[in-house]
Formats: structure tokens, sequence, C-alpha cells
């Protein structure tokens, strides 16, 4: 054999290799077995970076999801995750209901016309801070049994649905292994959180599940999210925020580097200040987890959307992982969501190098490292250069070249020379969302109101010696369970001074409760999402004889993890009245009534059929008046864009919108910043009506009806902040893809606009600093130095266009003296809005 030959065989043999799966199995969308080694899953047999992202079928109407996962594609994203979630799907025993927005089938086959992968997360606990972590109520009531454990009852109900939900995507032939689009599933969920509890018992469950998982032959893998001792073939996987750093790989030599929550800000309780997370931060994560053999990261949430009706989990608000790269409504939150696009494109560019390469680590300095991974004989080459100080910028000589990075910062070279991404250099446009009054929705505002009757003894109908337990009750069909008792009193037990009075003293579970005496409102209390008990204590006004004592208690959402879930407690445990004259009574072992749910619930009254069960009165004047429901009809507000309710001036509460739930409100449980966690609630388009849209509300404290009115949301304040800082001087890229050119082009630090709707021009140019400008997007301030040819620049570059380009040079905005050592950045923000005719 000559040397050509040999070298052509070689080459031959090395492109094999390369892209010999994708000969032999053509397009990328067929799908086929997946398998994994250390290095990745394989697909078919073929290698794949993997880019996921949470998404919950249930947590968006099914009219919003194609948008949703379009938008997630165009994101970069070529995996959806979501959780099945058991409760919703058989909320009764042997009843279920896959309707509407719990339609799971339609869901996959959604995203696999999208030409995308999917992962499924059965649990069947789900945490998720869904409602009782996705278990459904009636379980709890199963004989002797005990969640999550070796517990002979809880393992026939779990392999029961389990096996259940892997023969609905079989028989519509959903696995890869059929041709559809699951290449994941997941078993159980973060069970090393309460493995210890249960010792030994903990130990074989997560042995069972593992089995008894994969032998429902599903044909693609089964992880275990956070399990270290995931037993074979199931791999465990890293949950967190900084998995690059935190997770010690997976507990076999074979299998892969999998990130199945990559959490992208923080979930939020009522009573929680605003949480966020930085692009930069996120991106720093991402970065830093593929250069260490990650092969696929999962964004949780990526779009967190609404927890409608009662799902979430104590405490959560109806909003969900809102700073999401994709908000509550769908909309892209810039600059998260186009960073993460950029960083995926990047991280794609280096695909070759990371999925075939070896793998080496150098240590340039002090903070300063260099991960490569190449392919030994070819050009093939990726680099990761990362500066772990979190305060100063850094400079080093890798491969004779030298590169400067910011702070917490990596470098992406896909070609071991060129720097096509920093994840601290943010080139994407920011933006801003704003909320729009409606005329159209919010005229001739006419409020009813319907005020929920205060039960009392004779009238409950369950009656003990005692308060019951709150769920046991309740059995989670209502977040309301009324206690009533009488107290029976002489003149004499009466304090002698007017102005003193006793005090109603009640301990409770949690999670909240009203109090009235004798149908007077005396006062409401709490206990939060650490602390769910609490400790009432009110002065009540008595008199001789009968009196009546009802408590309307509630909970806010199930518990959604922990251990002994089936034990938990709920409700009223102690009542007692202080300051009388025959000292303290203790009324915990009178005759107590219950009474579940509202009569407006029982009623339907939130919808057009139950609402003309009950007499309406006018709500004039019926502000600040507890357990109060109230009604009125309002047109849509013109266009497409989302739609959300203001109640901001309210108390607390659940709304509906022509019979569906918009969710629990609570904007008067302040923040310690002083201002409630949510005051705004989506009401997706899918819920709406042209004209005649019902909506009502059921307030419980007070609050003003005539405050809550209909508002459109947009984000069409859009914004650039870009600083002078080139990336570093490389001749030799000149030779390398074109790609690579264009992002080189791309690079050049340039403010770039676009308005999100194409038919929408920049109406207003706002604000324009060259300089050191300061603040975010719809807050921006100058600083010390300023270039005033950069208004006018801007100005002519940008109004009345759809997209604008301005280039962050001296010789574009004009030279100035800015302090040493502050980088001159150029700051625009500008308003997108209709164009006008020319008529106008």
């Amino acid at each position: 054999m000559s040397s050509l030959e040999r070298t052509i065989l070689l080459n031959l043999v090395f492109l094999f290799i390369l892209y010999g799966t994708t000969w032999a199995h053509g397009d990328d969308n067929v799908f086929s077995n997946v398998t994994y080694d250390r290095q990745s899953l394989l697909i078919g047999g073929k290698r794949h970076l993997l880019f996921s992202g949470s998404i919950h079928y249930p947590r968006s109407p099914a009219e919003m999801w194609p948008d949703i996962i379009k938008k997630a594609k165009k994101g970069g994203l070529n995996v959806i995750q979501t959780y099945v979630f058991w409760n919703i799907h058989e909320p009764v025993e042997g009843q279920f209901n896959f309707e509407g927005r719990n339609d799971l089938v339609r869901f996959v086959k959604l995203i696999q016309e999208h030409n995308m992968f999917v992962t499924l997360r059965l649990g069947p606990f789900i945490q998720g801070e869904w409602n009782f972590g996705g278990f459904p109520v009636w379980l709890r009531e199963v004989k002797d049994i005990t969640f999550r454990t070796n517990n002979p009852q809880f393992k026939y109900y779990m392999k029961r649905y389990a096996k259940m939900i892997v023969n609905m995507m079989k028989k519509e032939k959903l696995f890869a292994s059929q041709g559809g689009p699951i290449i994941l599933s997941q078993i159980e969920n973060e069970y090393n959180n309460i493995q210890l509890a249960f010792e030994e018992a903990g130990k074989s469950y997560v042995r069972w599940a593992g089995k008894m998982a994969v032998g429902l032959n599903t044909g693609v893998p089964w992880v275990m999210c956070k399990q270290k001792d995931a037993p074979d073939p199931v791999i465990n996987s890293c949950n967190g925020r900084n998995c690059g750093d935190t997770f010690t790989g997976p507990n076999g030599p074979n299998k892969p580097f999998l990130w199945t929550e990559n959490w992208t800000a923080q979930y939020r309780v009522f009573g929680d200040p605003p949480s966020q997370r930085t692009a930069e931060d996120l991106a720093f994560a991402v970065a830093r987890f593929f250069s260490k053999n990650g092969t696929l990261v999962n964004y949780y949430m990526y779009h967190g959307g609404t927890n409608y009706g009662r799902t979430a989990s104590a405490f959560v608000t109806t909003r969900y992982y809102d700073e999401a790269p994709l908000d509550e409504y769908g909309l892209e939150r810039e600059p998260k969501y186009g960073h993460l696009r950029d960083l995926h494109r990047a991280l794609n560019l280096s695909k070759k190098a990371l999925l075939w390469g070896s793998y080496s680590v150098q240590y340039l300095r002090k903070s300063l490292e260099a991960r490569v991974y190449e392919i030994p004989g070819t050009n093939v080459c990726a680099a990761f250069l990362s500066n772990i100080a979190t305060r100063i910028t850094l400079t080093g000589y890798f491969r004779g070249v030298e590169y400067s990075l910011p702070p917490r910062s990596i470098s992406i070279l896909p070609d071991c020379k060129t720097v096509v991404y920093n994840t601290q250099r943010i080139n994407t446009q920011h933006n801003a969302r704003n909320y729009v009054l409606r005329d159209e929705s919010n005229r001739n505002m006419h409020w009813t109101m319907f005020q929920e009757k205060i039960p009392k003894l004779k009238q409950s109908p369950i009656k003990t010696e005692g308060p019951m337990d709150h769920l046991n009750m309740t059995k989670d069909t209502s977040d309301y369970l009324w206690y009533t008792t009488i107290l029976r009193l002489h003149v004499d037990d009466l304090p002698l001074r007017h102005d003193i009075r006793p005090i109603i003293s009640i301990q409770s579970l949690g999670h909240a409760v009203h109090a009235f005496v004798n149908d007077v409102y005396v006062g409401s209390d709490h206990g939060d999402k650490i602390e769910k008990s609490f400790h009432l204590k009110k002065p009540i006004t008595l008199k001789a004889g009968t009196n009546h004592i009802s408590l309307l208690a509630m909970t806010i959402g199930l518990p959604d993890s922990g251990v002994y879930l089936e034990r938990r407690l709920s409700g009223i445990r102690q009542i007692r009245v202080l300051g009388l004259n025959l000292g303290t009574l203790d009324l915990s072992s009178n005759e107590w009534g219950h009474k579940v749910g509202l009569l407006g619930e029982r009623l339907q009254i939130f919808n057009d059929h139950g609402s003309q069960k009950v007499k309406w009165l006018s709500a004039k004047g019926s502000k600040g008046t507890p357990l109060t429901w109230y009604k009125r009809y309002f047109d849509s507000p013109h266009g497409d864009g989302p739609v959300a309710l203001d109640f901001s001036k309210m108390g607390k509460g659940h709304a509906w919108v022509n019979g569906e739930s918009i969710g629990r409100y609570w904007v008067s449980y302040l923040s310690p910043l002083g201002s409630p966690s949510q005051s705004l609630y989506h009401v997706p388009r899918a819920f709406l009506k042209p004209t005649n849209n019902l909506l009502v509300f059921f307030e419980e404290t007070g609050g003003d009806p005539q405050s809550v009115v209909v508002l459109t949301v947009n984000r069409e304040t859009i914004c650039g902040y870009v600083s002078e800082a080139h990336p570093p001087h490389v001749k030799s890229w000149v030779r390398e893809k074109g790609e690579i050119r264009a992002i080189m082009e791309e690079m050049k630090p340039s403010v770039r606009l676009k308005c999100p709707d194409k038919n929408k021009v920049m109406k207003k140019i706002d604000f324009v600093s060259y300089g050191d400008p300061s603040g975010v997007c719809g807050n921006f301030t100058r600083g010390t130095c300023h270039s005033p040819l950069s208004e006018n620049i801007v100005q002519k570059a940008c109004f009345g266009k759809n997209s604008c380009k301005i280039p962050v040079t001296q010789d574009t905005l004009g030279t100035l003296e800015c302090p040493r050592g502050v980088a001159k950045t150029l700051a625009v923000q500008a308003i997108c809005g209709t164009k006008k005719r020319s008529s106008e």
C-alpha cells in the first residue's frame, strides 16, 4: 500500500468515525435506540450536544405550546424536558384526565413536529413546587401506605402509574426506540434528600425503582437526578446552579455527565422579594459544565408559566419562574434569552472536538486556565479559557496568543484560536416589560357582589369533639374549611370594665385563618413557607348567652417535599379564650362543626351557568368587605398581546375568567421590601372571548374591586448596552468556516436593536449616552462623561426603523474624555410601536 493510499484510508476511517453514523442514519431527525457511554448519549449511534429546557404542559394553555416550543428551538434548544403530573391525570383513583392542557401525548407530539427531543420525568414524585409533589391526595388514604420507601402498597401504585404512562407513550410510538422524540426518562426525583430517613428500606427502594423502570422496556435510558447510588444502568445526574463545579460525576465509569436542572432563577413564594439570576452567571455555569465533559444541560425552567387553579404547592405564587428566558407570558426575556442562544451557537461550533476529542487542562496562571478538546492528527480543536477570579480581569497566553478575560468569565474558542463568545460580554439586546391599561376592556365597569355566608354550628354537617385535621376533612377538594362552635357565657363571666376585651387565641398548623365571632370579622393570621404553623391572638367582643365562633381555615397549597408526606397534619389544633372572669377557657374539646369549602365554590358561581344561581347586588361602596365574591364582564383587549389583571389593591383570594381559574392571589402579604410578591396575574388569550368575558374573584379580607383592571403586556422597550471591548486580534481565523467569520463580525462592539414585532418600529428613542452610563433597561442614567454627538447619531440610525446597528467606537460616536480605567459604553433605550400611516 502506497503512502498516498494509506493517507486516504486513514482519512476515510477518521471521517467514518466522525460522520459515519450520519451516513448510516441519514437525516438528524430520524430517531432510534438511545444508548450512552462516558462521553455522551448516543441517539441512533450518533453523539449530540443536548441543550434542554423545562416547559411544563399544564402550566400553559395548549394554545400557547406551539409558540413557546418554537421560541425554545429558536433559542438554540434541541430538547424539551417535562414532568408528568400524576395528580392532574388521576385526580380520583381510576378516573383519568388527559384533556386540554393536560394532554401529554399532544404536547410530546408537538415537540416532535418541531424536530426536538423530549426528556420525560415520570417521577411519580416530582416536587416541582407542585401541589403534594405531584401525588394524588387519594393515595394517602391507602391503608398502611408510606410514600417513597420499600412499602408494598406504595410500590404497587407507583408501578401501576409508571406502567400506564409508559404504555401510553408506547401506544403512540413516542419513545426514540419507536421513532419518537423521547430520548430519556426519569424515575424518582432527588431521592437522596430523604433517603437516610428510611435507612436500609431507602436503599432497597432505590434499587427496586431502578429495576422496575428498566423493566418497562422503553428502549431509552433512565435517569435519577441527585442520586449518588443510582443502580446500573440508571444514570445519576446533577441538579443545581453550578454543576460544572459541584457535581463529582456519575457513579459509574461508563455514564455521561448530565445536568437535569440548571435553575434559571428561583421560584417564589408569597412574601418573597424578587429573585434574579443574571444571564452572565447562567452562561458561565453552562460553559463551565461543557468545558468539564458535560454533554446535556437542562434549564429549569426555560418557561415557567402559571400555576393555574390550586396546583401550586404550599405558599408558592401563581406566577412560576417568571425570570426564565421565556417569561410567564411566553415573551423573550432579554438579554437572558439571547445570551444563552449565542452560547448554544458557540458550543455547537465546538461540537466535534467536545464529542470526539481528547481532554486536557492547562493552567495559564493563577485563576486562569484552558480546558482543551482536540482530535489528534487533525485540526479539530476547541478550547475554553476560564477566569475564575471574581473581581479582576486577567490576561494570559494560550498557544502564543494573548487573551484578556473579564472576571468570572469563560471564552469559547471553537478552533483553539478564535474567541467567538465570552460569558461576561453580552452582545444581544436587552428589554423591559410594560403593562398597558386598555380602555376597551375597562370602560363602564359595573361590579356586583355576593356575600359568602358565615356558617354556625348547627349549619355545619360534620360535628366532632374537638377540631378535625384540615386535610382529612377537605381531601384537598377545596382550600377552605369552616370550623364552628358555640360559647355560652353568663353575664358574670364577662369582664366588668367595658374597655377590657377578651382575647381569642388560635393555634394552627397552617396555613391561614380568618376569625369571626357572632358574624363579626375579628382578624386573620397565617404562617409562611418555612413555619407553616402560627398563633392568632385577637381581641373579641362577647355577650351574655350564646356566642358563635366561626373560623375559616385554609391551606395555600399542600407541601411538595420531605419525608412522610402522607402523614402531614394541618388545620386548627387549639382554641382558647383569655381574659374572662372565670379564667381562660380552652374550647379545644368543645363540640366543633366542620363545613368543607365555600357556597360559591359548590355552586360554581365563577362560570356563566353557576353565576345565575345566586343574587348579585351592586358592589358600590363595598370596599373592605371580607368574604365577598365580585363579578363583572369585560371585552378582550385589541390585538394579540398577552393579557393580565392588576390585583394590587386587593387582599387575598382566588380569581376566575370565563370559569377558568387563573390561580390564587395574595397581594396583602408583603415581602421585606414592602411590596407584594405578585400583584399582576396572567389571563391567557385562550381563556378569552371577543366580548362579555366573565371575571369573578373571591376576596377573603377586603379590597377595592374598582381597582382591578385589565392590562396588556409587551416587551417593546428595547435597549443596548455595549462597551468598547474588542476580542483579541488573531490573524489565523480567516481560514476558518464562514460561521466563525460571521460570529467574529457580530462580536465587534455594536449596539443592535430590533423590535420584537416585524410590523413595528422604534417610535421613540428615549435614552442615549456614550460614555459611562449606568442602570438597566427601563432605568438608565448618564454618568460623569457623555458624548452629545451620540444622541443625533442614534436618532438618525434607529428612529422609525424596525432594526438598527450602531458601532461602538469613538470614530462613530465622537471623541470624549472619561476617567481613567472607564470602559466607554453606549447605552440606548428605544420604544417600539405601530408605524404611523402617512395620512396621520
